[in-house]
Formats: C-alpha cells, structure tokens, sequence
C-alpha cells in the first residue's frame, strides 16, 4: 500500500472511539451483512448512494476497497452512484490526493472516468458519476448505502437490494468557494473512512 495511504488507515483505527454507541449500531448491520455473505461463500457487493454521486457516495465507494484491501477481506466489490449523474467533484478529488491516492483521468468531458490507485497489489478502483441502476452496478444480491438524506428520501425502492441503510453525512459542498472548503472536504472524507474501516474491523 502507498505510505501515506498506510500510515492514514492505521491512524483512522485509532479513531473508532470517536463514534458514537448509536452510530456503532447502526454500521454494525452492514458488519453483519458482510459477514452473512462470507460465510454463504458468495460475492459482496455494496453499493453507496447519494444524490449526485459527486462526493459522499465516491468517498464510501473508495474508502470500502480500501478496508476490505487493508483487512484482507476478499470477494468485496464496491460501487457509487445517485438518483442522478454529475462528475466526480474536483474538490472531493483533491481531498482524496492529499492522502496520497494515484488519481488517472481516463476519459475527459464533462464526467470524466478516474482510475484510483492505492496499492500496487490492488486493482485501481473506477470512478465515475452514474445513475444507482447503471449498467455498470449490480441489478441484485446488493447492500444500499445511503450517505445522504436527499438520496434516501428519492430513492423509494431500490430493485435488487439485499440490505438497504442509511448512513447519511453532511454536504461538504455546502462549503464550496468558502475558506473552510478543503477543511471540510478533508473532514467528511475522514469521517466516512473512519466508520468505513469500523464496519470492515467488526466483519
């Protein structure tokens, strides 16, 4: 694994205490979904949702390879999309750069693909904004991931899921073009790896 992105894994596990008990039980059920589908032997699949699949869904979508990379839980694929598609935002990019991620545009326009690499020994991970039932997503055996309350309030039935939750994060855009911009993108990134790598310490 890339240095920095190491030492920032390590570091974000002594984190956990800063969760609280209610949140500890709410992550828990994906814990226990992960863990139900190890031991039927069969693939993984999450999917994060939000609503414009432009930051928060991105940041769970990549922080859950990493866990599962890091703990050595294999057979985990992950994914992102909304309700509907954007691009992946800039400021969420440079948020994930800073950790030490290798970010490669792989196609340009107005939503760009973005391969990520964190670890030589790992498939880079794919990003893109999509539509949550986008071709590229599984269509069944998925758990839903709802990391914002917009995405949780529009999406009333998701064909295919498994296990749907809502873990919904506060909007760093709300801070865009403000002096807190980067501090907040950097703390909701945080954030969502923190209880990312919770879930993936309890499976």
């Amino acid at each position: 694994m890339i240095e920095s992105i190491e030492k920032y894994c390590t570091e974000i596990t002594k984190e956990f205490d800063l969760i609280s008990l209610d949140r500890k039980l709410l992550l828990e059920k994906i814990s226990e979904y992960i863990r139900r589908r190890r031991t039927e032997n069969k693939p993984i699949q999450l999917i994060y949702i939000c609503t414009h699949n432009s930051r928060r869904s991105h940041f769970g979508q990549i922080w859950s390879a990493v866990a599962a990379h890091y703990y050595g839980i294999g057979n985990v694929s992950t994914y992102s999309g909304g309700t509907e598609a954007t691009a992946f935002h800039p400021n969420a990019i440079r948020a994930i750069e800073k950790i030490g991620f290798q970010v490669k545009p792989i196609s340009s326009g107005t939503n760009p693909t973005y391969q990520l690499s964190f670890d030589a020994k790992a498939e880079p991970i794919v990003c893109f904004s999509k539509v949550y039932d986008h071709p590229q997503n599984p269509s069944q055996s998925f758990a839903a991931i709802m990391t914002c309350g917009d995405a949780e309030e529009n999406c009333p039935f998701i064909p295919g899921v498994e296990l749907r939750i809502g873990t919904t994060y506060s909007d760093p855009k709300a801070f865009d073009h403000t002096a807190q911009q980067d501090e907040k993108y950097d703390e909701r990134c945080r954030q969502i790896a923190r209880e990312t790598f919770y879930v993936f310490s309890r499976v």
